[in-house]
This record gives structure tokens, C-alpha cells and sequence, in this order.
């Protein structure tokens, strides 16, 4: 490193270096990539410890993939299929559970056929995965957050002061903006060009219960339902909280959702309490006379839980008229708005494809790639995440490997 405090391009004849930022699962990836073609590599970011939020999410299994065919895993990935199709063709899901099991941790697929290690969480996986790091020379430097680029050097802000790096090559591997607690705040958003803007994905949406509903049923499970909007159902589960709904079966719907709201405001989304039952049986059950039997325990009879006993009334008293089989197989769930990007389990937008070359390089910064979350597209839960993060910063550090090389 110079005076100026910048470290100079390498000389003819010595490694190329390659400088990641952002230590999530993208940003390591590169670094593995480029590190085991014999690159010089430095990983950057602006968090205490890398991997922060795959840390997080290890804390429900770790979801690393999904075991379902190609083609289908591939159209997961909806108006991003075509985009990111190469990336993860290059390394499907079998090579992430062959990379996986590499580093001593064995995997198992689930009956819905997500992929988890088999110790159910990430922290072995991340302590084997930087001592391969570290032992392919990869150095990491937390608490350096990137601000950009100043008279062509990258620079950061670490605690000693000002950085400047000049690199052979540089990958971009800074996430979304879910979660900004953990490290992805989107600040990256503003010192490119042609983001588009985050918002939330895999969210919960914001419902306006009444205070004795939201009091008694704040946390509530809502087990064994099915969800539709716009000709789209879903079956899962749900949570109701104080201020809405959120789960899998709501996270699943949730970037049609998004964008109806913000096209047209408040929308309208069907709940059915018994998927199982048709719709018959449960007529045959529910709209004839109760005599002296009180809602609750004539709610009961359709084998509604007690939460789902007061969906039904909580529509009732805001002057719901069908009868109480159509509204157990199709309540309807107001939504006001998503939850913020700080409850979101990911983020839509991001740096759009026209800014990109195929090989993952920024059309306007020859020698720079970006992958990973922050990339403008989105996929539902189930492995597809952090699928489409592994893969893109895998095929991104061997870009930027290639171009350090040239």
C-alpha cells in the first residue's frame, strides 16, 4: 500500500486480486470461487461478523435448496427465470448439497423436499465453510463499510479512517434490504445506477383487527388453511399478529399482493378456514337453523379453532351478509399494506438486468460484478433464496476471477 493509503494494481507476473463486499452467502461464494483459482481475495463489510442473517435464518433449519426437478425449481423464480437460469444451472442444487456435505455437513430432504443440513442450523456450516476460506487465503476485514468509489479507488469507511482499494477486480455482494438490522440496509442503493427501488418480499401484510381480536389472538397459528387472490391458491399455514398477517402461505402470495396494493390500494384477500371439507358438506353443517346452539359452538360443529371461530365473527360484526359456509371457505382478509423492509424475510428490486452483462459485470464499471440479493429479482421460500444467492456469486467470483486474469 502507498502513501495515499491506496494498494496498487498488481504487477505482471503476481496473483490477480479480487476484492469482495459483503460477507453474506453471495459474497463468500465469490470469494471461494476466486480464491480457488488461485486469486488473491479480500472480503469487506461493514458488520461486526460476516453472515450475519444466514446465521439468523439457520435458526429454522437453514433452508438451503430444494429437492423438486429443475425446470419446476426454475420457474420459481417467475419474470427472473430467464435471467438467472445460466447461474443456477451451472450449480443446480445438487452441486450446493455436494458442496454442502464437502464441508462436513451431511444434508436431508424433507417430505415437502426442502433441503436442510442435518444439523438443523447454520453455525457449523459457516465455522467449516471460513476455515476453507481461510485456508485459501481469503482475508476478511469486518467494519469496513464501502461508500463508494473516490477518483477511481474504492472507498471505505473503517474505524482507522478512510481506505482505498484498487483492485484487479471487484464483486458487489451486498443484499437486499430485509432485515437491515443484520447488515442488508439497501445504503448500497444509492451509489449505483439503474436500482430499482427495494421493497418488501416474503412479508406479512398489515390488517386492521379490532382491539379484542388483535388482544386475545395477537401470535395465534392459523393451521391447515389455503389463502386465494387473483386466481392463485396457496395451502399452508399463517399467524395472525397485532397488526396483520404473516407465514408461509401469506409469503407465498405475497409479491402479487404487493403489487395489487400498490397499484390499486387496499385489496381483498379469501381465507378458507377448511380446505379439506367441500363446500357442500359444509353447508350441510353450517346454514340451517341453529336453534338454541350460540355461534361459537355452531362454528365449532365445522371444526373451526378457536381463532378461526373469531375470524368469522370478527366479519360478522363488520356486516359480512353470505352465509357461514361461504365465509369459513372464503373470509375476506382486508389488506392495508405490506410490513416494512425490517419484517420482511427478503426484498424485491434491486440492480436491474439492462445494467448487467452476462457475466454479471456492470455495464458502466468494467471490472466490477454484483450478485446475490441485490439483484432485481425475487423467489418464494423453500431453498429458492439462498439457491439463487450461492449460484450467482459463485458464477460472479468466477467472473471476476476471468477478468483479473485477462
Amino acid at each position: 500500500m502507498d502513501e495515499s493509503g491506496e494498494r496498487p494494481r498488481e504487477q505482471a507476473g503476481e496473483q490477480p486480486e479480487v476484492v469482495v463486499i459483503g460477507a453474506g452467502p453471495a459474497g463468500l461464494m465469490a470469494a471461494e470461487a476466486a480464491a480457488t483459482g488461485g486469486a488473491a481475495v479480500t472480503v469487506l463489510d461493514h458488520m461486526p461478523s460476516p453472515a450475519r442473517k444466514l446465521l439468523i435464518a439457520g435458526r429454522g433449519g437453514l433452508n438451503l435448496t430444494h429437492a423438486e426437478p429443475l425446470p419446476r425449481f426454475l420457474a420459481r423464480y417467475g419474470a427472473g427465470q430467464d435471467w438467472l437460469a445460466p447461474w443456477i444451472e451451472a450449480f443446480p442444487p445438487a452441486a450446493l448439497i455436494a458442496w454442502a456435505e464437502g464441508l462436513g455437513q451431511p444434508v436431508f430432504t424433507g417430505t415437502s423436499g426442502r433441503v436442510f443440513p442435518r444439523a438443523m442450523k447454520a453455525s457449523p456450516l459457516l465455522r467449516a465453510w471460513l476455515a476453507r476460506l481461510a485456508g485459501l487465503g481469503v482475508a476478511l476485514r469486518p467494519r469496513h463499510r464501502w461508500r463508494g468509489w473516490e477518483a477511481g479507488a474504492l472507498a471505505f469507511e473503517t474505524l482507522a479512517g478512510t481506505l482505498r482499494l484498487r483492485p484487479a477486480a471487484t464483486v458487489l455482494a451486498l443484499g437486499g434490504a430485509s432485515w437491515p438490522r443484520l447488515g442488508a440496509d439497501g445504503a448500497w442503493a444509492a451509489l449505483l445506477e439503474g436500482v430499482a427501488p427495494l421493497r418488501p418480499a416474503n412479508c406479512g401484510f398489515r390488517i386492521a383487527w379490532s382491539a379484542p381480536l388483535r388482544q386475545r389472538f395477537a401470535g395465534a397459528p392459523l393451521k391447515r388453511i389455503a389463502l386465494a387472490f387473483q386466481g392463485e391458491t396457496v395451502r399452508g399455514e399463517a399467524v395472525l399478529t397485532e397488526t396483520g398477517i404473516e407465514g408461509g402461505a401469506v409469503y407465498a402470495l405475497s409479491g402479487a399482493l404487493r403489487e395489487a396494493i400498490a397499484a390499486w390500494g387496499p385489496v381483498e384477500l379469501a381465507l378458507d378456514l377448511r380446505p379439506d371439507l367441500p363446500a357442500a358438506a359444509l353447508a350441510a353443517r353450517l346454514d340451517g337453523p341453529r336453534g338454541g346452539v350460540s355461534l361459537a359452538n355452531h362454528l365449532r360443529r365445522a371444526g373451526l379453532a378457536p381463532v378461526g371461530i373469531a375470524l368469522v365473527q370478527e366479519a360478522l360484526r363488520a356486516g359480512a351478509t353470505a352465509p357461514l359456509s361461504r365465509l369459513v371457505k372464503a373470509l375476506p382478509l382486508r389488506l392495508e399494506a405490506p410490513m416494512g423492509l425490517e419484517r420482511a424475510i427478503s426484498s424485491a428490486g434491486g440492480l436491474r438486468r439492462a445494467m448487467l452483462d452476462e457475466r454479471l459485470m456492470l455495464r458502466d464499471r468494467p471490472g466490477v460484478f454484483a450478485c446475490g440479493e441485490m439483484l432485481d429479482w425475487e423467489a418464494p421460500t423453500g431453498g429458492y433464496l439462498l439457491q439463487a444467492c450461492f449460484a450467482t456469486g459463485r458464477g460472479a467470483g468466477l467472473a471476476a476471477l476471468a477478468w483479473a486474469r485477462r
